[in-house]
């Protein structure tokens, strides 16, 4: 086989888990090709120009802390910054920013073209060229063959993909781009699993034609926020551009619901399996029938567009009635809708079919991530695209695969999920799938992550320096707090001016900060000494003010760490199992999982099948001592 090019590492499409890919593995030293369909679809927001919110915001901030992208570009790129659930504990709030999408297109790809080791080119991969069950590289559609070592697939919605809208429905990727149908029947003859996802995304209007008197203003933060722990607070945008709130009513449901014998959702034109927790308005006016209203978020696209994006009004109702029913909406009597609402159907991997590090267990050296896994969302991409880069490329540098816990990042409890349990529809990551959420915060993702990713060399000298200087701070600030004496009588003036009664007996700082009527500001005045900085702050508070609670969880992963590092064969005869039940022997066999821990958390699992199970591994280690 003749290759025009080789290369360690090939990225085939270049979305938000492409470009982390690609990134990570020519920063890790390895020669990568990132090949896309269309350059101008690099790192594209298909749907909603906005990056972050509730767990996926805290994903962001994980990347940034093993040294990928995608907040970098975000606070290069955003037009408005809010901190979510600022009224809620810490192990649910999250940072949330609106983007101008060109600009965050634009400097992403600045970034891939200027990175050392990474070459990027436009061209549609038709097949994956595999031999004794490895991948050797990729044939295009122009009969080019490029060598590889590794190659991993991030091809989206692109598989397959058909978009609808009404009636109409035709051969279609992501914003009327050309669809990857020869890969998709490669996958299939390969032997790989595939199922069949439907998204969608809403119709925009121009801003102009908006009466935004009847709407509600959403203004951004002042208190400076970034997704980045080296972005600087002097950097914060001052001149933010707000979202704007509205509500949907009866008449728009009745126009929805008279037409819904022409809605393919429910007339059948719609095959695929649509995500739960982002429904269509067609599915929320069904499933909610008793809400009077739903909420319409007006969400900007850019600083010099005036294309609105009309959020959580998802639909592919026909064109004339998005027309109709958009008219019926505050705000938006006159608007001009500029591009309708669309459904797309994709082929996608069923992730039951992947190690914990990304790579297929069908194929050595080919690794999945993003979309084609079965998640939504540009960060749950991304966080994917990260890991799957540094893993095929410390394969090809033959060290081990990273593999995160559940218990180290939501990027953990993602993959796993997803590797463990599969998903039956699009996977949203949600605060409620990590059980270990008071550990897994938004401000403490560098304490979590910055040391492993100096560990697999994606994190620079810069930001090692950054991290320990900060850690080092934190260190000090603790053990001043937990060794300074605040007494009676000396705190009395300060405790009053909060309405807090004196103290009978004296406290360390540490001790007084817990109580939820103290912060930082007020022992700094008890105690004296320099502020720390304001990240250093807000990781005080809440390290110490949750100190219980976090202690009560590192002890739940203390007892987890056994089952987790427990390795299971990778030849594993499941048929000796004969005393599990039936259907742990059947998930056990399909799931192959790769711990005791993994084979814990498989559906259908129960405790004394992992018993008898681990009552096994010991018995074959015993044997072989």
């Amino acid at each position: 086989m003749n290759f025009q090019e080789s290369y360690d590492v090939i990225v085939v499409g270049a979305g938000h888990a492409g470009c982390e890919a690609a990134l990570a593995s020519a920063r890790l030293g390895c020669e990568t090709l990132l090949i896309t369909i269309s350059l101008n679809m690099l790192a594209f927001m298909p749907c909603n120009p906005s990056v972050g919110g509730a767990a996926k915001g805290v994903v962001v901030r994980e990347i940034d802390a093993l040294g990928g992208e995608m907040a970098k570009n975000i606070d290069k790129s955003y037009i408005q910054m809010k901190m979510l659930n600022t009224g809620k504990g810490p192990a649910v709030r999250a940072l949330r920013a609106q983007a101008d999408k060109t600009l965050y297109q634009e400097n992403m790809k600045a970034t891939v073209e200027v990175q050392e080791h990474l070459t990027l080119r436009q061209g549609m991969v038709e097949e994956l060229l595999v031999e004794d069950a490895r991948v050797l590289g990729v044939r295009t559609a122009t009969g080019t063959f490029y060598g590889a070592k590794t190659v991993i697939l991030t091809t989206g919605t692109a598989l397959r993909g058909e978009i609808i809208i009404g009636e109409l429905k035709y051969s279609s990727g992501p914003n009327n781009t050309v669809p990857s149908v020869g890969l998709a029947d490669n996958l299939k003859m390969l032997g790989f699993e595939i199922g069949r996802f439907k998204t969608g995304t809403p119709p925009r209007v121009l801003g102009s034609t908006i009466d935004y008197d009847q709407t509600e203003i959403q203004p951004g933060d002042e208190t400076p926020h970034a997704f980045s722990f080296l972005t600087r607070d002097e950097d914060y945008l001052s001149d933010q551009i707000p979202c704007w709130l509205t509500y949907t009513n009866e008449n728009t449901h009745a126009i929805l619901r008279a037409n819904l014998d022409r809605a393919p959702l429910f007339s059948g034109i719609v095959k695929g399996v649509g995500p739960r927790y982002c429904p269509s308005i067609e599915d929320k006016i069904t499933r909610f029938a008793d809400k009077p209203r739903h909420q319409i978020f007006l969400e900007p696209e850019g600083r010099h567009t005036d294309e609105v994006y009309v959020g959580d009004y998802s639909t592919s109702m026909p064109e004339d009635v998005q027309f109709e029913s958009l008219k019926t909406i505050a705000g938006l009597e006159h608007a001009k809708m500029m591009r309708p609402g669309y459904a797309i159907e994709y082929d996608m991997i069923k992730p039951h079919q992947l190690k914990a590090s990304l790579e297929t267990k069908l194929i050595a050296g080919l690794f999945s991530a993003g979309q084609t896994n079965g998640t939504s969302g540009y960060e749950e991409a991304a966080g994917q695209g990260l890991i799957a880069g540094i893993n095929a490329a410390r394969q090809v540098l033959g060290k081990e695969p990273l593999i995160l816990k559940r218990s180290e990042a939501y990027i953990g409890v993602l993959i796993d999920d997803l590797v463990t349990k599969g998903t039956n529809e699009p996977y949203r990551l949600l605060t409620s799938r990590a059980e270990y959420r008071l550990i897994l915060r938004h401000d403490n993702a560098d304490m979590r992550l910055t040391e492993i990713g100096r560990e697999v060399e994606l994190v620079d000298d810069e930001r090692w320096t950054i991290f320990q200087t900060k850690k080092q701070a934190f260190e000090d600030e603790l053990v001043r707090l937990k060794n300074a004496k605040v007494k009676p009588g000396d705190s009395d003036v300060v405790l009053r001016e909060l309405g807090i009664a004196p103290l009978k007996d004296a406290v360390t700082a540490n001790d007084l900060l817990k109580r939820p009527e103290i912060d930082y500001e007020t022992i700094l005045k008890l105690i004296g000494g320099e502020p720390v900085a304001r990240e250093v702050q807000e990781l005080l508070e809440t390290e110490i003010t949750y100190e219980g609670y976090i202690k009560k969880s590192m002890a739940e992963v203390e007892k987890m760490k056994r089952l987790e590092t427990w390795k299971i064969p990778v030849d594993m005869d499941w048929d000796a199992l004969d005393s599990i039940a039936t259907e742990a022997r059947q998930k056990f066999k399909k799931i192959q999982p790769e711990t005791l821990g993994q084979a814990s958390r498989i559906s259908g699992v129960n405790p004394s099948d992992v018993s008898i199970l681990m009552v096994y591994l010991e018995s074959k280690t015993q044997a072989k001592a």
